[in-house]
């Protein structure tokens, strides 16, 4: 007993730094800001045309008193939501069928694969041409930004499973779909994870971009919208919402992953 309470004080003495540490940073950036800003450095990097810290508190404080923050808030998580949920669900299942079917594989891969290297963000013409409103554009855009790197985890994960976990599931009798339930799917969850990941970070690129050329509502029209108007402040504070956004939402599919795998063995934390 002492000795488990023992290392409960250590493991929560420890979290209790990590945490001191990585507020400390992210205050230590914000002064560092406010100083190159307030006092209009100018080595090599012009921070006098930045604004300040301050600034960017203000008018962040003036726009979360507006309603069209919060509808800017709504329609881009909307957007991410269906086109990272379309991507998950059909880039996990194509990852799986492509890897463990060698005619499925020799019909779809080489057209993916030729896909693949086309930024997404480059498909907005396309998508304005294809569909009839912008918003299912966006999330089309959206959806492509997060296939790829979900459908090239998930195959890569299946690939690298032994094989032998394989053999001894049909030695003891196990059909085809004892094998995918049992072996493939559990086997491949941390893989589809990490592109689960991966898929939201860069989907969160390509719908803000995507917002500033196509977009009526969203974080990146505001931001855009700031930029045309030289409200800097604004675009700071747009950039800023993007970022702890895309940090919820990627934190979010991480907590997800490690849930979903407690069944794997963890690093012995000091």
């Amino acid at each position: 007993m002492n000795v488990r309470i023992g290392s409960r004080v250590r493991n929560g003495h420890v979290v209790g730094t990590r945490w001191v540490l990585r507020i400390g940073s992210l205050t230590a950036g914000l002064l560092l800001w406010q100083v190159l800003t307030a006092t209009g450095t100018t080595a090599w990097l012009r921070f006098d045309r930045l604004p300040t810290v301050v600034e960017v508190a203000r008018r962040l404080v003036e726009q979360a008193g507006t309603a069209e923050f919060y509808t800017d808030l709504v329609t881009s998580l909307g957007r991410i939501a269906a086109g990272f949920l379309l991507a998950a669900v059909l880039g996990t299942t194509l990852g799986i069928v492509i890897a463990r079917s060698r005619l499925v594989g020799d019909v779809l891969q080489p057209l993916l694969e030729v896909v693949r290297p086309i930024p997404a963000i480059a498909l907005v013409p396309i998508a304005i041409l294809l569909f009839p409103t912008d918003e299912q554009g966006i999330v089309f855009i959206t959806f492509v930004a997060a296939f790829f790197p979900i459908l090239v985890s998930t195959r890569h994960a299946v690939r690298a499973l032994p094989t032998m976990w394989e053999d001894a599931v049909r030695t003891m009798g196990g059909s085809r779909r004892h094998v995918l339930l049992k072996v493939v799917l559990p086997g491949t969850l941390p893989g589809v994870f990490g592109g689960l990941s991966v898929g939201m970070g860069v989907a969160w690129i390509c719908v803000i971009s995507a917002e500033m050329i196509s977009g009526r509502y969203g974080v990146g029209y505001r931001t855009w919208q700031a930029y045309t108007i030289v409200d800097y402040p604004g675009v700071i504070v747009g950039m800023v919402t993007i970022g702890l956004l895309g940090w919820l939402t990627s934190s979010a599919v991480e907590l997800a992953g490690r849930r979903v795998t407690r069944w794997l063995p963890r690093e012995a934390k000091p």
